[in-house]
């Protein structure tokens, strides 16, 4: 094992704090290493061995991170579970997995009661953080270990699902040869962009079931950072966190942002983040406006990031940004990028295409069971997750859309996440999802699902005011031909729109008729 380790920072100062837990619960990185120790050591007594998988279905808490140790330094893989998902779709992932061991907290006790009962093949390991019936808590399962540091650690890493906004999730698979020399260029990637071992207070304030926050979180952990979870808490609380633990850097997602400028004056007021150096946001698109008026108040210490469970692909600083709006950036280090047309060649700048990039680490992945989709993903050394984009001159990559959806107006492609970004510039718009229904003549047309401002007017004017606003933008051909007006827009917990089922429910209706889609006010 390598010397910048969570092992190598506990052994060094047990007493300095690791984790604040949601609850305020403070732990020391003695405390985090012992739990940890002692669950490598009985999970291995059960005869877990490296390769083996462990799921954990837990909210953002400390023993969410030490279940992440514990089973990576065995050399397990770990598959994070959302639990937002319906339960069939949890057992789903906890079988196509082939978890031979999980880890439940017990906020979703009743959902294991359900799903355990159906499963083909259960885990035969089963640990519960709090009491959940037909499974051992985890003091229980620990007890007689020793907590001591394992002396023969081997590297595991993260089997992460695909977030399922397209058809059924699938585990991304990566070999577990290379999760040392992963986690060692992760950490060196982070030293050389200036986050330093030890100098740092993390505050994480999205799910850890994420790719992003968790990779954030652990990488942080083994550099020695502070990490403070923050768990289903309003914006007021976000700034109340980051002046209580002088946090330094945070990973928070865009709709957040939004929830944070909609605080008065008065309250941001109220709050210090001078102590902040860098917040990085990812997972879902932030509008244009939205990342101004956030750099504008916190100063250019935002960066996203654009990637996927796949691999991670570019980065962009608030400068660049800044120069470039609505950029998502360029390849990070060692990731090369290309802009591939329909018949696979590559396109010059300014020409949209589908989004190709290589991983940082030079590592392939495959879908867990499905050899035909992980081919069909790759081009040589070249993979692709279906978005479309396009890079200027300079080389910054802007998003368009996901190849699948596309909208088809009788053979004229149009964006979705075009229109969607005028939409959220309205003032009386606080969120949107623009999508393509059934339609007889085009083959499809454009349906935009909204959800109003407090402050928007009733549905006629606001229909009038929003039809004339993207007409001042956008072409004619681009309007939405329908609007609906919905209380708040499936999002999970990163910010991620749950589009696929917004768009079941209303393409089911579009092919009812006309008059089924026709329903939105105006």
């Amino acid at each position: 094992m390598n010397t910048i380790r969570f092992s190598h920072f506990a052994e060094k100062n047990p007493n300095a704090l690791a984790v604040v837990d949601p609850s305020g619960q403070q732990w020391s990185r003695g405390q985090v290493a012992a739990c940890a120790n002692r669950l490598s050591r009985a999970l291995r007594a059960q005869g877990l061995a490296p390769g083996d998988v462990l799921a954990i279905v837990a909210p953002n808490c400390a023993e969410y991170l030490v279940v992440y140790l514990a089973a990576t330094q065995i050399g397990l893989y770990v598959v994070p579970v959302n639990w937002h998902l319906a339960p069939p779709e949890i057992q789903y992932i906890i079988e196509d997995c082939k978890a031979r061991a999980i880890v439940a907290h017990e906020r979703f006790g009743t959902v294991m009661g359900s799903i355990l009962p159906r499963m083909r093949v259960r885990p035969t390991i089963r640990v519960s953080i709090g009491a959940i019936a037909d499974f051992i808590g985890l003091d229980e399962f620990t007890r007689d270990q020793d907590c001591s540091a394992l002396a023969d650690a081997v590297q595991g890493r993260v089997l992460a699902y695909t977030s399922a906004t397209t058809g059924k999730p699938k585990g991304v698979s990566l070999p577990l040869s290379d999760a040392d020399r992963m986690l060692d260029l992760s950490i060196s990637t982070r030293i050389g962009v200036g986050t330093l071992p030890e100098e740092h207070v993390q505050l994480c304030a999205s799910m850890l079931y994420h790719g992003a926050p968790l990779d954030g979180a652990a990488v942080g952990l083994h550099m020695g950072h502070a990490i403070v979870l923050a768990d289903r808490i309003g914006p007021e609380s976000i700034l109340e966190l980051i002046e209580r633990y002088r946090v330094t850097f945070a990973y928070i997602v865009p709709a957040m942002f939004s929830r944070l400028l909609s605080l008065s004056d008065s309250v941001r007021a109220r709050y210090s983040t001078s102590t902040l150096m860098r917040v990085v946001h990812a997972g879902a698109p932030c509008p244009v406006e939205v990342k101004r008026r956030m750099i504008e108040w916190w100063g250019p210490i935002l960066w996203e990031a654009y990637g996927a469970a796949e691999g991670s692909g570019t980065m962009v600083g608030s400068e660049d940004w800044l120069r470039y709006p609505g950029t998502v950036g360029k390849p990070i280090p060692g990731t090369r990028l290309k802009i591939l047309g329909e018949e696979g060649e590559e396109l010059p700048p300014g020409k949209v295409g589908t989004i190709y990039m290589t991983r940082f680490s030079g590592d392939r992945f495959e879908y867990l069971g499905d050899p035909d989709k992980t081919r069909a993903s790759y081009r040589g050394d070249f993979f692709t997750v279906g978005d479309m984009g396009y890079v200027n001159e300079e080389g910054f990559l802007f998003l368009c859309d996901r190849k699948i959806d596309m909208i088809n107006l009788g053979g004229m492609k149009v964006y979705p996440a075009e229109i969607e970004g005028v939409l959220v510039l309205h003032p009386h718009v606080a969120d949107c999802a623009v999508f393509g229904v059934p339609d007889a003549l085009t083959g499809e047309a454009i349906m935009a699902v909204i959800q109003p401002a407090p402050s928007a007017p009733p549905a006629r004017e606001l229909r009038s005011a929003i039809t004339q606003f993207l007409r001042e933008h956008l072409s004619i051909v681009k309007i939405p031909r329908y609007m609906e007006w919905v209380p708040e827009l499936p999002r999970d917990a990163t910010g991620k729109l749950q589009k696929r089922r917004l768009r079941e429910r209303y393409v089911a209706a579009a092919s009812a008729g006309p008059a089924a889609t026709a329903a939105s006010p105006g």
